[in-house]
């Protein structure tokens, strides 16, 4: 049973940094597309960043470009998200999220909650002075 857990959200000030995890247990994305998905409080999900896992080719929106890095490590089974400069409108639920089969360019365009089948529970992140 494929089961991914998120973890590392709280609250910080405004510029502060947060590095949020995901570890997979019962599968290995060796060509998946895992992401990190947020949701604030009356607004749709959306994917933050994405990683195609045969390569490591990544993709994000454009709001949060230059500030947050996703990245996977192979031997944890882990995904990442270190999120820096960070300002009140990252403040949201964000969520890990997993496609078992894809390839880079299918994980670089895929943006809609509905194209991923593997989901972690959310973790808080808040930002505010």
């Amino acid at each position: 049973q494929v089961q991914l857990v998120g973890s590392g959200g709280g609250s910080v000030r405004p510029g502060g940094s947060l590095r949020l995890s995901c570890v997979v247990s019962g599968y290995t994305y060796t060509s998946g597309c895992m992401a990190w998905f947020r949701q604030a409080p009356g607004k749709e999900r959306e994917g933050v960043a994405s990683i195609y896992t045969g390569s490591s080719s990544t993709t994000y929106v454009d709001s949060v470009k230059g500030r947050f890095t996703i990245s996977q490590d192979n031997a944890k089974n882990t995904l990442y998200l270190q999120m820096n400069s960070l300002k009140p409108e990252d403040t949201a639920m964000y969520y890990c999220a997993a496609i078992r089969f894809s390839s880079s360019t299918y994980c670089s365009r895929a943006a809609r909650p509905a194209d991923f089948t593997d989901w972690g529970q959310g973790t808080q992140v808040t930002v505010s002075s």
